[in-house]
């Protein structure tokens, strides 16, 4: 009969993306198991164990650290007590996976922010708006937040009252990693899928010739919103407004949560007959999926495309006047008059405009 340790026994009530180095970390300061012993289950020698744990100890400066390390602690006991549900608040693998989505792409772009403030149970992603100040653009579990932190994604540089923190360069694989494990899901493959000889691929500019489904994985750091959003017109005034620029974030964070994989070259009517289908075959995003078609629908042809094309599949608004036969520099003038539309839209579902997914 398999003898199964303490500490495998403990590893299995956390969710996987607890880093090993935190889990050895929280086995010895919580239940007291000796650095040797913790060394050999590891197969290391007890100085590797021994410096995980002093460089754990020395990361809790950061508040987003030490707290996710409490509430880790927290469920560490509970799971040696046998009392699984003592901190349900603990993010799960998927659900750390769909809020990281989320958070570290909108940190990808320039001057986005996640401030943490101690007294605050929320943290807040923040981006430079084209006077000078900030704009508020997403509103993130604080939970999910330690958990990014402890993985070491963000990172703060200078910790204060307010703690600003950056996504790392281990942030931008991870999220490379997870938005191909969703855009894989989504087309039913446990793995990329691999292209039958015989099959014609449509010509696009992508890299090494991509699969048009896959161009966002280069996880660009300037949207088509983004770029409108710092130009001005002729008065001095931004061209895009900041409540329209949250409007469309807000379409495509529902758009990659209902995780629908729709083809980039799909125009607005043939986009919400595939979603329409995938309803009942998809459980996890239902809301989400629902909250895109009852947005688009209300856009209607020509208005929902520009906003399908820009907003969600981050497409040029060059390549997109192209497309759908328009002339050239109209399509910003259409976008903008699509994201008025749909900042009505989301006004009369009676939320305060926040995107909180």
């Amino acid at each position: 009969m398999s003898h199964v340790s303490p500490s495998a026994d403990i590893a299995e009530q956390l969710p996987c993306w607890v880093p090993k180095e935190a889990l050895a970390y929280l086995l010895h300061t919580e239940t007291g198991q000796p650095i040797r012993a913790l060394a050999r289950e590891a197969g290391v020698h007890a100085s590797t164990v021994l410096r995980q744990v002093r460089a754990l100890e020395a990361r809790r400066e950061d508040i987003l650290v030490d707290q996710g390390l409490s509430r880790l602690g927290r469920r560490v006991l509970a799971a040696e007590a046998r009392a699984l549900d003592a901190d349900p608040n603990v993010p799960s693998t998927d659900e750390l996976s769909q809020e990281a989505r989320r958070v570290l792409r909108l940190l990808c772009e320039p001057g986005a922010v996640l401030a943490v403030a101690a007294e605050m149970d929320k943290a807040v992603v923040v981006a430079e708006s084209g006077d000078g100040g900030t704009t508020r653009r997403l509103v993130v579990d604080h939970a999910a937040a330690e958990a990014m932190a402890l993985a070491g994604w963000i990172a703060c540089e200078d910790p204060a009252r307010v703690s600003r923190y950056r996504i790392t360069a281990a942030g931008r694989d991870a999220l490379k990693r997870m938005v191909a494990d969703a855009e894989n899901r989504a087309f039913g493959f446990g793995e990329a899928p691999a292209r039958f000889e015989h099959a014609p691929v449509a010509k696009s500019r992508t890299v090494s010739g991509a699969h048009p489904a896959f161009r966002n994985r280069c996880l660009p750091a300037e949207t088509p919103l983004t770029l409108l959003a710092r130009r001005r017109d002729r008065s001095g005034r931004k061209f895009l407004s900041d409540d329209l620029v949250r409007a469309g974030e807000r379409l495509r964070e529902d758009y990659e949560m209902a995780d629908i994989g729709s083809r980039e070259d799909e125009g607005w009517d043939r986009f919400l007959t595939k979603a329409e289908a995938a309803r009942s075959k998809h459980g996890g995003a239902t809301a989400a999926r629902a909250r895109v078609l009852g947005a688009l629908r209300d856009l209607g042809p020509g208005l929902g495309d520009v906003a399908l094309r820009c907003c969600c599949h981050l497409e040029g608004l060059e390549s997109a006047e192209k497309k759908m036969g328009w002339s050239a520099r109209s399509g910003k003038v259409v976008l903008r008059i699509a994201l008025q539309r749909l900042r009505r839209h989301y006004d009369r579902l009676g939320d305060d405009g926040t995107l909180m997914g």
